[in-house]
Order: C-alpha cells, then structure tokens, then sequence
C-alpha cells in the first residue's frame, strides 16, 4: 500500500461513498417515522396504502438504477453521482413538508431514484479507482457508509421522536408533535449530508477507466498517477488498453451474448440473494417484528438501534477480512449462518418466545449479513463485469437487486399473515441454504486480481 497516495484514494473512494450514506438513510428512516406518518395521512387501516407507502421507493429504485445504466457509460460515473446527491436533497425536503399522501409518495418515489443511481455507481466508482490490492477494502467502504446512514436514520428516529405513553390512540398520535412534526424531521434529517455530498462530488475526478474508454487518455494517465505514481500509472493503462483491444463497445445485446452469460447469471443471481436472504426486512419491518416478540413502540426504537450498531461493527469485519478470507468465504459463512439463524428464530416464534433470547438472535442475523452479504455483494458485483459492459452489466444487476428488494419488501407482510413469523423466516432459512450451495459451485473468488485479470479468467 506504500507506494499508493493513501490520502487521496481514500478521500476520493470516501466522498463515492456518501451516495452509500444516503441510500442507508433514505432507505431506513421511514421505518421509525412510519407509526406516525400514518396516522398523520390517515391510512392505519389501510394495509394497502401502507404497502405503497414501504415500497414505492424502490420502484423509484428501479429507474434511478435503470437511468444510471443508460447514461453511466455515456456521461460518466462523476455526473451521476452528482446529480443523485441532487435528488436525495430535493427528494428529502419535499417528503417532510408533504402536506397530502400523494406529494409524500411522489417524493419517495424520486428518493428512490436517487437511491439507485448511488447504489448503482457508488461501488463501481470505487472498484474502477483503487488499486486492486485494497480494491475489496476500498469498495466495502460503500456498505460501511450504507450502514452508517441506516445507523443515523435509526438514531435519529430514536431521538426525535418523542416518548410514547402505552395505549396513546391513534388520535393522541395525531394531535402529538411526533405526529405533526417529528416524522417530518426525520426525513429532513438527510438534506444536510445530501448539501455535503453535492458539494464534495466536485471536488474528485471522473473515473480513469471511463475516461480510458472514451479516448481521454491524457486525464486518465494523470489520474493514475496522482493514484499510484508514474509506474503504477503505466502499467495499468498498459492493461486498460490491452482489455480495450479485446472488446468492442459494451451494450446490453453484447453482455447477453455467450462469453459473458455465465457472470452475468452470477451477477443476477448473487444480487437477488442479497435481498432475498431476508435481513433486509428487519431494518423495513423492525416494528412489527419487535413487536411479535413482545416488546411496546419505545422498546422497538431503541432494540432498532442495537441493531444498527451490530450492522456497523460486523462491517468492519467484513472490510479487515474481505482481502485476506476472500469474497467466496465470507459469502458462504454469511449464507450458512443465516440460514441457520433464520431456523432457530423461525423455531421460537412457533413456540412463542418473546424478550431478549429474540433481540439477540434478530443482532446476530444482522452481525453475519453485515460481514458477509452486505458489502461483499456489493465487491462482487463490483468487480466480475469487463470494462466495457460494467456499466450496463452494473445496471442489469442492481434493477435485479431491487427487483429482489421490492418483491421482499411488498411480500413480507403477506408472508407474515398467511404463514407467520415462523413460516416466514423458514422459508427465509431455506432461501439461504439454496444460497449456500450456489456460491459453493458457482462463484469464482476474485481477491487479488486485476480487473483485467479478472476479464481474462471469466470471460472465456
């Protein structure tokens, strides 16, 4: 790492990051305002208007990751990132100061669109920036600021929202200040580091490798060099241009052509999984979970939040250990253990246990997907597309990923009222077995190699 200029290529992969930030935010804080906006927009008895409510930001999702597919290789991955730190603020601002339920899902929607134009460059910005022996601690990076802002949501749903007296009504919710204010602060609470991020966008530069394939190679040799020196900056635009003559543009009928369906199967595959192995509905759904599990509103806040601290300091694990376990290992002890997590948790609320036995088995969940299928997802997806069709192979994978986290999301509450909180967390158990066994015989490890090494070993 000596002969790396550190201080630039973690400032540079930081600030990429912050779109992660923003996502985990957005992302999360509807949850604790949820109890409130709700009866704020009078749809309490209305489970289908409260499924929009959950769910209509990942349509937004959908397209902002579809948009970045699209202009990502024309434009650039800075623009982008710009223009979703953009979104994120005016998205912010007019959630909190919706007056009507209409206006508030119009704002979650365009939210969801910045969501996943961040989600779909953050970790590629990163992977086609750091050297490859820290690229996989450098693209975690991404998942450590996701887990920051979903950690800053829960926080600051905690402290806003003010204390709950058992059995307040929904009319006493109504008339409160949670009721009239609090829930607009908490989502107003992401315009201030969405400024910073708009801000600091500027001040980094565009991707070498984009600029490399768009012939602008005077600025990509620079940025090589402010990276690496005058030799790193050689050799890899020695193997960039190498890669360049092997393939011609990128485009969505190339990427399903015979030489790259086989990591494009894996991309899609690995990216659904994600979202299916159902953690993800403990950050969407932590109320009704909790509150299966015997615990009141106050309660369920603060159990929130010791599970965003568990999300944090299980990331960390996953980035001291994601260049030296590898990416294969940690995807398998992240599949294994959750689906026998998810077989236990399943197993007591059959039996209707309730207390703290559940909140620690919920952090544990929660521990093995944060140092395993959180960020290492993200590393993968990051590093097994060529050059030249990352980024619609990016754009392909992370629609499926949200694809994936919509259909978890809209489903969760169908699951838990057919089938339970048991039946649904063992058809989740076994999701993950089914998981384990295709990283086992599919996935590649990728550590220590090259981009266009990896080009080489998988596009045959």
């Amino acid at each position: 790492m000596e002969q790396y200029n550190k201080s630039f290529v973690y400032f540079i992969s930081l600030v990429s990051a912050m779109g992660g930030l923003l996502f985990g935010y957005d992302w999360v804080v509807i949850g604790g305002a949820k109890p409130f906006y709700e009866v704020y927009f009078n749809i309490v008895n209305s489970p289908f208007l409260q499924g929009w409510a959950m769910s209509v930001a990942l349509l937004g999702c959908l397209i902002g990751a579809s948009l970045a597919g699209m202009m990502a290789d024309k434009y650039g991955r800075k623009k982008l990132l710009i223009l979703s730190a953009f979104i994120f603020f005016v998205s912010s601002y007019i959630t909190g100061a919706a007056s009507s339920f209409t206006i508030f899902l119009i704002a979650r929607f365009l939210g969801g669109i910045g969501i996943g134009i961040a989600s779909n460059l953050s970790p590629m910005y990163i992977a086609e920036v750091a050297p490859f022996k820290i690229r996989g601690k450098l693209v975690s990076l991404n998942q450590l600021t996701i887990v920051l802002g979903i950690l800053g949501a829960q926080i600051a749903n905690w402290l806003i929202a003010e204390k709950v007296p058992l059995g307040f009504t929904s009319a006493q919710i109504l008339e409160s200040w949670n009721g009239q204010m609090g829930w607009r602060w908490m989502f107003w609470g992401a315009a201030f580091p969405a400024a910073a991020f708009f801000i600091l966008m500027f001040l980094i530069p565009e991707s070498p490798r984009w600029l490399s394939m768009k012939g602008r190679i005077e600025q990509a040799v620079s940025i090589l060099g402010k990276i690496g020196g005058k030799e790193y900056a050689k050799s890899e635009f020695s193997s960039m241009m190498e890669a360049s003559a092997r393939t011609e543009k990128g485009s969505l009928k190339m990427l399903l052509s015979h030489p790259f369906r086989k990591v494009l199967i894996i991309g899609l595959v690995i990216a659904v999984f994600q979202q299916w192995c159902g953690t993800n509905v403990i950050f969407n759904y932590a109320q009704e979970i909790f509150q299966s599990a015997g615990f009141t509103l106050d309660d369920v806040l603060f159990n929130i939040v010791v599970t965003g601290v568990a999300n944090l300091v299980f990331t960390f694990v996953a980035i001291y250990t994601v260049d030296k376990l590898g990416r294969r290992a940690l995807m398998m002890i992240g599949a294994g253990g959750l689906a026998g997590i998810y077989l236990i948790l399943g197993t007591c609320y059959f039996f209707h246990v309730s207390g703290w036995f559940m909140v620690v088995l919920v952090v544990m969940a929660i521990a093995c997907y944060a140092m395993s299928l959180g960020p290492v997802t993200w590393v993968i997806l990051s590093e097994i597309f060529p050059n030249h069709v990352r980024g619609v192979a990016m754009a392909v994978a992370t629609f499926a990923l949200w694809i994936g986290c919509f259909t978890l999301t809209y489903t969760f509450p169908l699951l838990n009222t057919f089938l339970g909180s048991s039946g649904t967390f063992w058809i989740y158990s076994l999701i993950c077995a089914s998981g384990f066994l295709f990283i086992f015989f599919k996935l590649p490890e990728t550590k220590g190699k090259s981009l266009e090494d990896l080009e080489k070993e998988l596009i045959q």
